[in-house]
C-alpha cells in the first residue's frame, strides 16, 4: 500500500513512520508532507523518501498521485483534510482529533461514500487495538452488573515523554500567511464549538478533552460502558513552589497553568463513571488507568506512555477463588499502534470495518462537549456554540 503521510510532528516521527518503515510487507511510504521544509527534508532523508515525493502542501501531494491511502497526522481539526482525501479517491487514516465540532462530523457523514465498496476512514484510537483492551472488552462483555468505571490520566509534560524519539522540530515559524489562515480556521471552529467563551474554556475543551480524554472515551466504547449522561464536572488550576520542570512547550496549548479535570455521571447500563485528568509537571512518567468494578471483582487496565513502543499495557483481573483473592495479570508486548496499522491495511484491502469511524468519533466529541457543559453550567461560566446549546438543553431537562 502506497501511503502519503501528512504532518511530520511528534507522533509521526516517534511512532507512525518507524512502524510503517518496518512493515514493508504492508506499506510503502510513498510521499510525505509538512509545512516546515526543514522537517520534511530531515524526515525524508531518514526514511529514504525521494526529493520529488516531499511536499509542503497537502493539495500538491494529492495531485501528484501515486498513492493508495493517506495518513493525516497533523495538528488541529482534520475534517477538511479527510474530505480532501476522499475527493482524491483515497481512504484515510486519521489521528485524533477528527474534529472539534459535531457540525464538521455531520458534514463528513453526509459526504461519506464507500471507496471501492470499503470503509473510507479509520480513526487513530490505538488503545482500542491494544491486546489488553481487547481481552478486557471480552471479559466486560460477559458481565451484567458493571457498577462503576473509573478513569485516571496522570499526564507529565510532553517534552519528557518525547525525548527518546529525538523529534526534529522547525527552527522558525511558518510564514505569516499560513499562520493567519490557520488562526482564522481555528477561530471559526472555536466560535462554532464554544461561541465567545474565554480562552480557558476553549483550551480545556480542545487539548485535554478532545485531544487526550477522547482516547479513554474510545476505550469505554470498546468495553461497552457508554456514558448516558454527565452529572458533574469541574476544572481547576494549581501550582507548586517546588516545581522543577519547565513546561513552556505545553503552555502554548494549555495556558500558563494547565488544567485539572474531573467528571462523573451515569452509564447506559445503570452504573456510574468517573473521569480524572491531571497535568503533573514533575511526574516521572505518564500513567493512565481504566478500572471496571463489578459485583464479582475488578478489571483494571494500566497504560504506559504511548511513545514507549512495545511497553505492555497491564491487565489485572481480580476475582474470588474459594475464600481467597485471585489476581491474574496479563501483559503483551504486541504494539497497539502496529496492530492499528494492520487494521488500516485490512480496511483498505479487504473492507474490514475499523473499530472507530465517524460515528464513534462523533460520540466522543459529544461526550467531551457534555463535560464542558456540566463544568461551565455549575461554575456560571459563559459559553455558546454547540456546547452552549447542550448546556441549555441540560438545564431545561433538569
Amino acid at each position: 500500500m502506497r501511503v502519503g503521510v501528512l504532518g511530520l510532528g511528534a507522533v509521526a516521527q516517534a511512532v507512525h513512520l518507524p512502524l510503517l518503515a518496518r512493515r514493508p510487507d504492508l506499506f510503502r511510504i510513498a510521499a510525505i508532507c509538512d509545512l516546515a521544509d526543514e522537517v520534511t527534508a530531515a524526515t525524508g532523508d531518514r526514511f529514504g523518501i525521494p526529493a520529488p515525493r516531499r511536499f509542503s502542501r497537502y493539495e500538491d501531494m494529492l495531485e501528484a498521485g501515486g498513492l493508495d491511502a493517506v495518513m493525516i497526522l497533523s495538528r488541529g481539526s482534520h475534517a477538511q483534510l479527510v474530505r480532501q482525501g476522499w475527493d482524491a479517491g483515497l481512504p484515510v487514516f486519521c489521528e485524533k482529533p477528527l474534529a472539534y465540532t459535531t457540525a464538521e462530523v455531520d458534514e463528513l457523514l453526509a459526504a461519506e461514500r464507500p471507496i471501492d465498496g470499503r470503509p473510507g476512514i479509520l480513526l487513530g484510537y490505538m488503545k482500542q487495538y491494544d491486546p489488553a483492551v481487547l481481552e478486557a472488552a471480552r471479559l466486560v462483555g460477559e458481565l451484567d452488573d458493571v457498577r462503576s468505571v473509573e478513569v485516571t490520566v496522570l499526564h507529565p509534560p510532553s517534552a519528557g515523554q518525547l525525548a527518546i524519539a529525538h523529534v526534529v522540530t522547525p527552527t522558525s515559524p511558518p510564514d505569516a500567511e499560513t499562520v493567519a489562515r490557520a488562526d482564522a480556521e481555528d477561530a471559526r471552529l472555536r466560535t462554532i464549538a464554544v461561541g465567545d467563551a474565554d480562552d480557558e474554556v476553549w483550551r480545556t475543551y480542545r487539548v485535554p478533552l478532545v485531544g487526550s480524554l477522547a482516547h479513554d472515551l474510545s476505550v469505554m466504547r470498546s468495553l461497552g460502558t457508554l456514558p448516558a449522561r454527565v452529572d458533574h464536572a469541574d476544572v481547576w488550576h494549581q501550582t507548586s513552589a517546588h516545581q522543577v520542570r519547565d513546561i513552556a512547550r505545553d503552555q502554548r496549548s494549555m495556558g500558563v497553568v494547565p488544567p485539572q479535570i474531573t467528571a462523573s455521571g451515569v452509564l447506559e447500563g445503570g452504573g456510574r463513571f468517573r473521569l480524572a485528568w491531571h497535568y503533573l509537571p514533575d511526574l516521572p512518567a505518564y500513567r493512565e488507568t481504566v478500572r471496571v468494578i463489578h459485583g464479582a471483582g475488578v478489571i483494571e487496565l494500566v497504560f504506559p506512555s504511548p511513545y514507549l513502543l512495545h511497553a505492555p499495557t497491564e491487565l489485572t483481573v481480580t476475582s474470588l477463588d474459594g475464600e481467597a483473592e485471585r489476581r491474574v495479570v496479563r501483559r503483551s508486548v504486541t504494539e497497539a499502534f502496529e496492530t492499528q496499522l494492520e487494521a488500516f491495511a485490512a480496511m483498505v484491502r479487504e473492507g474490514v470495518p475499523p473499530m472507530s469511524g465517524l460515528a464513534g468519533g462523533r460520540a466522543d466529541i459529544v461526550d467531551c462537549q457534555r463535560i464542558v457543559a456540566a463544568w461551565t453550567g455549575a461554575s456560571g461560566i459563559p459559553v455558546g456554540g454547540e456546547i452552549g446549546a447542550l448546556r441549555d438543553l441540560r438545564e431545561a431537562v433538569r
